[in-house]
């Protein structure tokens, strides 16, 4: 594959953690306790990587010991089976996720466990003594409608304290918690709850977005109507200012459902008990219905969020994201660490561009999570943050979703505060957590991802299957990870897991992305392998087309697509989202296939260029490259994507008549 530096600042080293800052880190005291309680030397995080994937099983030993997780039974063996998949993590010992985030509430926690900021509410505060009496007293209410282990529970509802409650309910007794955001339509939505035959259904008449009101109630009866098994409704009401009573069958409202206090109880359970269902974000087809256990999300997310995003008891993490995008479901994963999670729910430019940003500061957030799309967008604004916004308590930034460009990089230094931990990391749905992410001990370089995550043995494969460094190759995991699904829901034989990940490299999972690492392990990400650009026999991903286009600074956004396809003559038009006001003339199109043949590849130079008003997206703001790709190789538009799967569905219309007009030229 091709790989030359999109940008001159490519690599430039950006922050660097004092000597203060790492002795003050979650990594650095584990560190130390690894030394004493089990004699690993101190070195380095490479050589603590090195170590924790040579020592797998002693190293996730240790994570359990380390914090303490609350459980019972016998901890050997720790890796029963290592097989992938069908790995077997710690078969003797049972646990709930719901009792270690609690396992601490008596201890006069100050913070409180939950912010919440909605668009159609004053700001609320939730203590840990009151998350846990409300989560008590819907798994009581739950166990008294006959709801117990393997029972599936769904919800359809915003970013709210009581989507969390439901959740650590549904943990608490070992029911199977799954979760869909309302502004997903019933189409996605059904496509994902009929897999999984829920019994109960909790849900809201409607949300605030954007200064506007968005009525649901139709929409969720018609999920009603669809799912049989569903025996019950739990209402959770939506804006004050448009309450309503809907006529759902069955429904129980939230305040009843809460209104009796009930001991707190958690259900010790096997280790691998699946705790939610998860879906891929897929564009056709069924999503993948993927199963997470306790256990699994247990540790890794302890890992993840103490060591690897340095998340203190305390601290205060906002991750921008619905209920439907796994960062939800690892937003709530820091609340095992004792940090407060502040759930933001509503449009982050409402009602103005700076909102976030000044709730950002006013609210104290020590770790700040969104999209790498959301800082690009904030570039592109020319805002800054930093002379609006009192951001003292920021200590870092955490960027996901797609690859943050070089230029964003450079922003967030400029505009939002010098001294701050930048962070973007790569992992997905599949595992709910990253594969290669971030250390608070290690320096930040423009455009590179820190390190892998300890305990996961990522690589880059050649298509021979060896790992290369410094060339770009197919990111592969070797090991086994405690929260790889356990397995997909309806999913005979394993069949469609192993085609997803295991059929390119038997026995190693291939997870669809291009990757490089560098010489002292850091990474960059170069876009989903099944998207590539393959222009007369070199390889590209798609994300060093975009580093160089959308660093120029008339363009907002951008898609790619490669037609070269069973020997049809190779045909790639580029489209481009300009800044308001602006169009697209000869002039911009000759600095853009400049940038292009000068920072990529001359033979990645577009054939065409085209304007568009909006990139199509995923309900997760995924660039929708695929089904693009194969609406233009001809396949039907019903074919390729549900309009309820997609962020901005009127978008496709430009796409459908290009194809058309293409296909008739």
């Amino acid at each position: 594959m091709h790989d030359s530096p999109p940008s001159d600042a490519h690599g430039q080293l950006l922050w660097t953690p004092s000597a203060e800052q790492v002795r003050a880190s979650g990594l650095h005291a584990y560190q130390q306790w690894l030394a004493e309680r089990h004699g690993v030397p101190a070195g380095g995080y490479e050589e603590l990587w090195q170590w924790s994937v040579d020592s797998l099983e002693l190293f996730w030993q240790s994570i359990r010991e380390y914090f303490g997780v609350v459980g019972e039974g016998d901890a050997q063996p720790v890796l029963a089976q290592r097989e992938m998949p069908g790995a077997q993590w710690f078969p003797g010992m049972r646990l709930t996720y719901a009792e270690n985030v609690f396992r601490r509430v008596g201890n006069d926690r100050a913070s409180p466990a939950i912010i919440s900021r909605r668009e159609d509410a004053p700001l609320r505060a939730m203590s840990w003594a009151e998350l846990e009496r409300d989560t008590a007293a819907l798994a009581g209410r739950m166990r008294a409608w006959g709801i117990g282990p393997g029972d599936r529970v769904a919800g359809y509802l915003p970013n709210w304290p009581e989507t969390v409650v439901a959740f650590l309910a549904c943990a608490s007794i070992g029911a199977i918690w799954s979760s869909c955001a309302p502004d997903m339509g019933p189409g996605v939505v059904l496509d994902r709850l009929r897999q999984i035959e829920p019994c109960l259904l909790l849900a809201t008449d409607g949300y605030r977005y954007n200064g506007k009101h968005h009525d649901r109630c139709a929409q969720v009866k018609e999920l009603l109507a669809e799912l049989p098994s569903v025996k019950r409704v739990v209402h959770v009401p939506g804006p004050a200012d448009e309450a309503s009573a809907p006529d759902w069958r069955d429904r129980v409202d939230w305040a009843d459902a809460l209104r009796e206090d009930a001991p707190p109880r958690y259900e010790r359970l096997p280790f691998d008990h699946p705790l939610w269902i998860v879906y891929s974000s897929g564009t056709t087809g069924l999503p993948k219905a993927m199963v997470h256990g306790h256990g699994g999300i247990v540790l890794t997310h302890l890992k993840t969020m103490a060591l690897q995003h340095d998340l203190r008891a305390g601290d205060r993490l906002l991750f921008l994201g619905s209920t439907g995008w796994i960062v939800w479901n690892l937003q709530v994963g820091a609340l095992l660490t004792g940090a407060s999670i502040v759930l933001f729910d509503g449009n982050p430019a409402w009602p103005d561009a700076s909102a976030l940003w000044r709730f950002i500061g006013e609210q104290g957030v020590t770790l700040f999570g969104c999209g790498a799309a959301y800082l690009a967008n904030c570039m592109k604004d020319d805002l800054r943050p930093r002379d609006i916004a009192n951001l003292e308590r920021l200590r870092a930034i955490n960027a996901t979703g797609s690859p943050l460009p070089v230029e964003a990089y450079l922003w967030v230094y400029d505009a939002v505060k010098p001294d701050l931990w930048l962070a973007s990391i790569s992992g997905g749905t599949d595992i709910a957590s990253g594969f290669v992410a971030c250390a608070p001990s290690l320096p930040v370089h423009a455009g590179e991802i820190q390190c892998p995550e300890l305990g996961v043995a990522a690589y880059a494969f050649d298509d021979a299957g060896r790992p290369v460094v410094g060339e770009v190759g197919e990111l592969v995991i070797t090991k086994p990870m405690p929260s790889m699904p356990l397995y997909f829901w309806n999913d005979p034989e394993n069949r469609r897991y192993r085609e997803s990940y295991f059929e390119t490299f038997p026995g190693v999972w291939r997870h669809g992305d291009w990757i490089r690492f560098t010489p002292r392990r850091s990474a960059v990400i170069y876009g989903r392998s099944d998207s590539t650009i393959n222009r007369f026999g070199i390889r590209m991903g798609t994300a060093e087309i975009y580093r160089v286009v959308e660093q120029l600074p008339e363009v907002r956004d951008s898609v790619v697509v490669d037609l070269e396809y069973l020997g049809r003559p190779s045909f790639m038009p580029l489209f481009v989202v300009l800044q308001p006001g602006m169009a697209l003339d000869a002039a911009l199109i000759e600095r853009i296939r400049a940038a292009i043949r000068t920072k990529a590849s001359a033979r990645h130079v577009p054939d065409d260029v085209v304007q568009v008003d909006e990139i199509p997206r995923t309900l997760s703001g995924k660039k929708m490259e695929v089904p693009l790709r194969k609406l233009l190789l001809g396949t039907p538009a019903d074919k390729v994507a549900s309009p309820d799967s997609m962020q901005n569905p009127r978008s496709l219309a430009f796409f459908i008549d290009y194809a058309r007009r293409r296909a008739a030229a």
